[in-house]
């Protein structure tokens, strides 16, 4: 029996398979789960999860909280040095020189890698965190909430923003009090919004990729706003540029690409105040600028001197992830989502394989290869389309004169191919146990009735959905698969359209699904952006089973401070530490560096809330689950 099979419930039509639970599930969860618990010594109230963790009860607080018999301990936070000779973070007088050498803001995506490639990590491992974005309310004081501090900000401050965008490598240990940074580091890095990158692939070069600083347009300074990530077979780091239009601003000339701009959200007016002061964030002194923005970027962790590269031929768009499976063939993919509303899930396959033999030889595997993008079918399959110029209506009768126009108009080229609008897709991870992909929709509270299909069931989709793709014969290297809907968010029995396991706690449900990984088990633990306040519950981390008679049954593992989000997730080797990013802390509505909704994590006056990356792990040593 198909372990999605329809258990009967409620559903619109056209949705496959009953969404959540399989007959077997729902059976085995409503009668076998006291006897099970029995069996395998798991609590009764946990249901038939394979989870053993006692649930967190839900929170909104000015401090984080784990379950019971876990610690948190912070790693390194906004302002800790990372470079030799960094000064100590003063919250009063941040400078950009200082912010350079030193952790910068939002950290997003974290991934650990061993020190030497195919080694194991160990006790000791390089730590790579993206830093995505600045809030100069919460960064200086004085400077009042919101729009206020933005309208308010100096040009000195956008240095010191743009010191604290990129990303940091941190050479990590664990000792007797944790994992901490190591005092005499050999391979930290700051990457910043000002570092020197490569544009290489079929984009590179042309004619809306070339500045006056750079008439080539195969060069380019920093990468901006980069949100998730993933790690290579050849062991590098992919992070990935999202919300590139927050950043350019100013009246742009009559050049063609007004439409263009506009399908990427690009105007006069961004959110901050950086094209005030820095020319090349002008539209009116570089209108081409932003095309050079929205790219996966990848980046050798292990070498400080090596230049990043940004790979266009993984497409332009707001990229939230780009993570990888292997085709049947040894062929790469990479599975990635454009976070915004109504947007898309991509994938890309490499022209040639990956040879583990000889690592080196894949440093530009990510340069050849096919960009598709999703169209999921009411009967429960899917299409991969392909991006491809003079396939179908990717032509120049449609503006199209190359591959390269394709990339950095994806969007446009992914409507002209019909395929389906999700809702806010952000991670796709493919799970290594069980060889499926899931895909994070965080929300889409613009949906309408009208506009409903069957991956994106519910109007007004508040809390999000996890959908699951099932690759032909098991093969990520093929243009079909099956789908069905693995959860909906939100409250159960309060909220219309939530499904879960039927024996999920009222702290077990979870709102705005955003990243996600997968423990040594196929167990899928979702970081949580946008948690429903009003219901009293901060962000977190939830665990479920992705099959058996604990599937889509998600407990609370972690809650953030006030005004958090949940990034990461990274879990280590033998799932004994869980990594998160603790993004924004103290970011709610009103909130100043004067004022901040909470100090976390140092709780002292004068110190404003730091982004840091914390580590979770078990008291007694053990793996976590």
């Amino acid at each position: 029996m198909d372990e999605s099979e329809d258990i009967g419930i409620a559903r619109p039509m056209g949705v496959p398979f009953g969404v959540v639970l399989s007959r077997r599930a729902a059976l085995l969860g409503a009668l076998a789960a006291p006897m099970a618990a029995q069996a395998q010594g798991l609590p009764r109230r946990g249901g038939p999860s394979s989870l053993t963790f006692a649930e967190l009860p839900h929170q909104l607080a000015q401090e984080d909280a784990v379950a019971p018999g876990h610690r948190i301990q912070v790693v390194i936070r906004w302002g800790d040095p990372v470079l030799p000779g960094a000064p100590p973070f003063d919250p009063r007088n941040v400078t950009a020189a200082a912010q350079a050498m030193q952790f910068g803001y939002n950290n997003d995506y974290l991934a650990l890698l061993p020190l030497r490639h195919g080694e194991a990590v160990g006790g000791h491992g390089l730590l790579w965190a993206n830093h995505e974005y600045t809030n100069t309310n919460l960064m200086f004081p004085g400077m009042g909430s919101g729009a206020q501090a933005r309208a308010r900000v100096t040009a000195a401050q956008v240095a010191v923003e743009m010191a604290a965008h990129g990303g940091s490598v941190v050479e990590i240990a664990q000792g007797p009090e944790g994992w901490k940074p190591v005092e005499a580091p050999r391979l930290n890095r700051r990457v910043t919004a000002d570092t020197p990158m490569e544009i290489r692939g079929p984009a590179a070069g042309h004619p809306w990729m070339r500045t006056g600083a750079d008439p080539a347009g195969t060069r380019v300074l920093g990468m901006l706003n980069n949100c998730a990530g993933g790690v290579t077979p050849w062991g590098t780091v992919l992070t990935c540029e999202e919300n590139i239009n927050f950043y350019f601003g100013g009246e742009a000339p009559e050049d063609g690409q007004a439409a263009h701009r506009r399908r990427y959200g690009i105007g006069p007016n961004p959110p901050n105040g950086w094209h005030r002061h820095v020319p090349r964030f002008s539209l009116a002194q570089e209108p081409n600028e932003p095309n050079r923005f929205g790219w996966v970027v990848e980046l050798d962790i292990r070498d400080p001197a090596s230049t990043p590269v940004k790979r266009t031929a993984l497409g332009r768009f707001k990229h939230e992830g780009a993570t990888f499976s292997l085709a049947r063939d040894g062929r790469v993919v990479i599975h990635m989502g454009d976070d915004e509303r109504f947007e898309y899930v991509y994938r890309f396959v490499t022209a040639r394989a990956h040879d583990p033999a000889n690592p080196a030889a894949s440093r530009d595997l990510l340069d050849e290869g096919t960009l598709s993008v999703a169209r999921f079918e009411a009967d429960g399959t899917m299409r991969w389309l392909p991006l491809v110029h003079g396939q179908g209506p990717l032509t120049e009768a449609n503006g199209f004169h190359g591959q390269g126009d394709v990339l950095i108009q994806a969007r446009r080229a992914a409507d002209l191919l019909g395929a389906t609008p999700m809702d806010r897709p952000e991670d796709v991870e493919t799970n290594p146990v069980n060889g499926r992909t899931y895909v994070m929709l965080t929300n889409n509270d613009r949906r309408t009735a009208q506009q409903v299909n069957a991956a994106n069931p519910r109007p007004a989709n508040r809390h999000g959905h996890v959908v699951e793709i099932t690759p032909e014969g098991g093969d990520h290297g093929v243009g079909t698969a099956r789908w069905t809907i693995f959860l909906r968010a939100g409250r159960p029995g309060m909220d219309a359209g939530a499904e879960y396991h039927r024996a999920v706690s009222d702290s077990g449900w979870l709102s705005c699904p955003d990243n996600c990984a997968f423990d040594s088990k196929g167990r899928i633990w979702i970081a949580t952006d946008g948690a429903d306040t009003a219901a009293g519950i901060a962000d977190g981390l939830y665990a479920a089973d992705t099959a058996g008679p604990g599937r889509a049954l998600t407990r609370c593992f972690y809650q953030a401070p006030a005004g958090a989000e949940v990034c990461g997730p990274w879990i280590a080797e033998g799932d004994r530490a869980i990594f998160l990013a603790i993004q924004h802390p103290g970011e709610v509505a009103g909130s100043s560096w004067d004022t901040p909704a909470t100090r976390w994590p140092d709780f002292t006056d004068g110190v404003p809330p730091r982004p840091s990356v914390v580590v979770l792990t078990r008291e007694d040593g053990g793996p976590i689950g």
